[in-house]
């Protein structure tokens, strides 16, 4: 448990209060539905490019993204290759019809181009998955100061909670708009600032250009692959074909994102805020994943621990598997003088033969992480270890015979046990990375200043999400399903109210989540499970005018029941699917099976 100097808890207070303080009073007073869902559309293009960014860019981006660099590599940003394209054809086909159509949520438009159950249909499979994604936007911040303060996680994530539900139901839209704006501020401010200090950490005959050879050495800079390899999540075909399919369907009917555009003083202010947010946001993580990549390099020139869970190693020295654990920590410790030597070889001479035996060392290391993960999992988990053991003694009844069906299966089963230990909560560190580094070796006032960065990211999306759902609600289930016209003082109060619910759900699904292998993974395969159906829905309302209601409901319950088998299927290893492929093939499903029922329905009615 890491203990915060006062500095740091005067920047992290301040910070946060000043947020929550400002959205509250600013935005305080609002009477009708337009200002309340709508921000009164008086939001400038620049606000809204911010608020776009502010509410994809949670704490699960700089724990998440940076975890992902120091594992993997720049690699990941492929991922966001596809947005640019995405921003351009939602700023041409999606906003000139919300804007003609005066909608308060994207799926009022799904009800008038087909039909009422459509249009429930849709926002539900929204509040489904955005329901998911908001607690795990609470849960990622609450693991930090669940490590900085040792209070148990489900006090954080209330107290976490909490804090978004005062401003953002006080305000609705125009308090999470107007806080976003200062929350980016302090992202951008905290990021560049956490890059110069570990610049600065890293040995002064270190340059930057030498930090991103040791980096690149270490497999660590390979920011293209063009292979088409479906065994590789990112790839830059998934992330232009996959991630463009994902990020229409996230920016183009994702209430969320909608409700930040929607509030813009014009359709121009709209899409300029839109094309603003496509320029800048993959630069913006390709910097994080850099500052990810830096830290991996600081851990060439400092010992890092074999597992960045504390409490965790504190178990495993504990237990039976101590001895084992510290042999490890050994090893790790000589592969490290071997590494720092290595490294330092390379930032005076660029040989080809150092490169090598650095990448082979490197995967030597993540060997030993791995390894680490599993006996902490054994120290933890009795009844695993206990499993583990007896299919280890089964195998080597069988070694006689390796080459029989049977001990490949069972060295086949022996191997996902394996890898279950690098996925559980007690053992996957890659989340806890980058806020052990913070709170070991960066100055005080800055630490501080980092917390408070993580969570306005947090708190930002968070709000977004909430307001989203409660206008939702609202407007699509509970306005639109109402037998009798409410005024605008009702409907207020219903949306606010809404706003609580929806809060204290996020906050009861963020008690009950756990980590799972990489945070921002989850977040992406949870949207990817839904988004391509609800995307397939818009095109099929946008381009293919003899689509009725009725073959597009259809669609959508058979498409998302196979999108979900789908990726059970992966999961399970009985197909081989990554999750960013679900948006194309829930898209592509979805318009062809209306297609068909659309047809049929047509041949039947020729027939009678």
């Amino acid at each position: 448990m890491q203990t915060l100097n006062w500095i740091d808890w005067v920047v992290l207070i301040v910070t946060l209060l000043t947020i929550v303080g400002y959205g509250t009073w600013k935005t305080r007073g609002s009477k009708s539905v337009q200002d309340y869902v709508k921000g009164g559309n008086t939001t400038k293009w620049w606000t809204i490019g911010l608020s776009v960014m502010a509410t994809q860019a949670s704490a699960i981006t700089f724990l998440s993204t940076t975890g992902q660099a120091f594992s993997d590599g720049m690699g990941f940003v492929q991922f966001y290759f596809g947005l640019p394209i995405a921003m351009v054809i939602i700023c041409l086909v999606f906003i000139p019809l919300y804007h003609r159509l005066k909608v308060y949520t994207a799926y009022e438009f799904l009800e008038n181009r087909f039909d009422l159950k459509t249009r429930s249909l849709t926002a539900i499979l929204f509040l489904i998955q955005r329901g998911l994604a908001a607690g795990i936007t609470i849960f990622a911040p609450a693991i930090i100061l669940s490590v900085v303060l040792g209070w148990p996680i489900t006090y954080l994530n209330i107290s976490i909670g909490v804090l978004v539900i005062i401003y953002t139901v006080s305000g609705g839209t125009k308090a999470v708009t107007v806080t976003q704006k200062q929350q980016m501020f302090v992202i951008f401010a905290g990021m560049l600032a956490a890059l110069f200090i570990i610049l600065n950490l890293i040995p002064d005959d270190v340059s930057f250009t030498k930090a991103l050879d040791i980096a690149g050495a270490n497999g660590r800079m390979e920011v293209l692959d063009f292979s088409f390899d479906l065994e590789n999540r990112y790839t830059v075909w998934t992330g232009l074909i996959g991630g463009t399919f994902l990020a229409l369907a996230y920016f183009g009917t994702d209430q969320s994102q909608v409700q930040r555009y929607l509030s813009g003083k014009s359709m121009k202010e709209m899409q300029m805020g839109l094309i603003f947010n496509g320029l800048l946001k993959v630069p913006m993580q390709f910097f994080i994943l850099l500052v990810g990549v830096m830290v991996f390099v600081f851990y060439q020139f400092n010992p890092a621990p074999l597992n960045f869970i504390d409490s965790s190693t504190e178990k495993v020295l504990a237990s039976e598997y101590s001895q084992q654990y510290q042999s490890l920590q050994e090893k790790q410790n000589n592969l490290f003088n071997e590494k720092k030597a290595l490294s330092i070889q390379l930032s005076k001479n660029d040989d080809d033969n150092l490169r090598q035996e650095l990448f082979v060392l490197d995967s030597v290391e993540k060997t030993h992480r791995l390894e680490s993960k599993y006996l902490i999992k054994r120290a933890i988990d009795t009844a695993y270890a206990n499993k583990y053991d007896r299919l280890n003694k089964e195998l080597l009844t069988l070694k006689s015979n390796k080459d029989s069906d049977l001990y490949k299966e069972k060295e086949e089963e022996i191997k996902n046990w394996y890898k279950e230990s690098a996925k559980d909560t007690n053992t996957n560190d890659r989340d806890y990375m980058f806020i052990t580094f913070i709170l070991k070796h960066l100055p005080k006032g800055l630490i501080g200043l980092l917390l408070a960065v993580i969570l306005s990211a947090a708190m930002s999306s968070t709000a977004s999400e909430i307001n989203a759902l409660a206008t939702i609600t609202s407007i699509d289930l509970y306005g639109r399903n109402l037998k009798e016209e409410k005024d605008e003082n009702h409907m207020v109060k219903a949306t606010k109210v809404f706003t609580l619910v929806w809060g204290v759900v996020a906050i009861i699904i963020a008690c009950f989540a756990n980590l799972a292998e990489n945070l921002i993974q989850l977040v992406n395969i949870i949207g990817s499970i839904f988004y391509g159906n609800v995307l397939g829905v818009f095109l099929l309302a946008f381009f293919f005018k003899f689509i009725k209601g009725n073959a597009v409901f259809i669609a959508a319950i058979i498409t998302q029941i196979i999108v979900i088998s789908l990726y059970f299927l992966d999961e399970n290893n009985i197909i081989n699917l990554p999750y960013l492929w679900l948006n194309l093939v829930g898209c592509v499903l979805v318009i062809a099976i209306a297609c068909i029922l659309q047809l049929l329905s047509k041949n039947d009615k020729k027939i009678a």
